[in-house]
């Protein structure tokens, strides 16, 4: 099969790339990005999704599966880009799978669009509605785009549709939200406040992704790493130093002293948990971690940032 990923050059997508290369598919590739060690007889575009150079990748290549991963986060990006490249990038690259005839597009979202909220249930399945809109204002865009991901399921039904809401990445790869949070010797949290963070190995969320492209899936499935473990403890398993702060304190001392720098919206979740239940996708792939949670934490504490 003929796979084409948006966003190749990240650290997912260069994990995920070797997944499907050992499952014997072909794989095509887009993003501004460079990957100058690029495997072998991986075709790589350096093109914005949104624009004509990409859609001609569609319709020359015309891949079978598409795997979109070309989203940002608040960490890397303005709002108004963020806006730009997933919400506006989500639909395009539907679109193109559209008019192009892909057979299958998978959406890599994030478990942070059910939102941190103290009256929240703590296992969230995929029914549950996005209240990331309303905690975490600054997670609008992704919200939006999984939300559009998700129509593609009755707006182009000749295209399986697979939308999965994965929880935090962590491992030797160093990248994403959490990492980012846990980046500094100091970690801040909000005094009287411990929440479980859900986390899964990087490794592990790209064979996840290679599963959902393998399997008869269609439909929206959260997936989940190993059991969650209270923040504390994270913080202290990969090293850092947990500085805990009252709340009006912790707002100000973001960005500052060598802390994070974090958007207002995130005060909940580092409040309170936000844990999916993976039942689903585990029952429809047979997917199981290969890391459990201490080896994940351990992968972190060796990575290169």
């Amino acid at each position: 099969m003929k796979v084409l990923i948006t966003g190749i050059a990240s650290a997912l997508g260069r994990l995920l790339t070797a997944e499907l290369l050992a499952d014997g598919h072909q794989v095509v590739g887009i993003d501004r990005r460079f990957w100058t060690d690029a495997p072998a007889g991986v075709k790589i575009f350096h093109v914005d999704v949104r624009k004509r150079p990409a859609e001609e990748v569609f319709r020359t290549e015309r891949p079978d599966a598409v795997i979109h991963m070309a989203t940002v986060t608040h960490f890397s990006a303005s709002p108004q880009e963020r806006y730009r490249i997933n919400l506006g990038g989500t639909r395009v690259v539907f679109e193109h799978c559209d008019t192009y005839g892909v057979k299958k597009a998978i959406f890599v979202g994030r478990h942070t669009f059910y939102g941190a909220d103290a009256e929240s249930p703590l296992y969230h399945t995929e029914e549950e509605p996005p209240m990331a809109v309303s905690t975490f204002p600054e997670l609008a865009d992704l919200v939006a785009a999984d939300l559009f991901a998700g129509s593609a399921l009755w707006r182009f039904p000749q295209i399986d549709t697979v939308v999965l809401r994965i929880c935090y990445a962590l491992g030797d790869a160093g990248q994403g939200t959490l990492a980012s949070y846990l980046r500094g010797p100091r970690v801040p949290t909000v005094l009287g406040f411990d929440p479980l963070y859900q986390f899964i190995h990087d490794r592990d969320m790209a064979r996840a992704i290679a599963l959902a492209l393998n399997s008869e899936l269609r439909g929206i499935f959260n997936v989940a790493g190993p059991p969650p473990v209270p923040l504390s403890l994270l913080i202290k398993a990969t090293g850092r130093k947990q500085l805990a702060l009252p709340e009006p304190l912790f707002r100000s001392a973001l960005g500052r002293f060598g802390l994070p720098k974090l958007p207002p919206g995130s005060l909940n979740h580092v409040k309170y948990p936000i844990v999916i239940d993976g039942a689903r996708f585990a029952e429809a792939t047979g997917f199981e971690p290969h890391y459990d949670e201490v080896q994940t934490m351990d992968s972190f504490v060796w990575a290169r940032f």
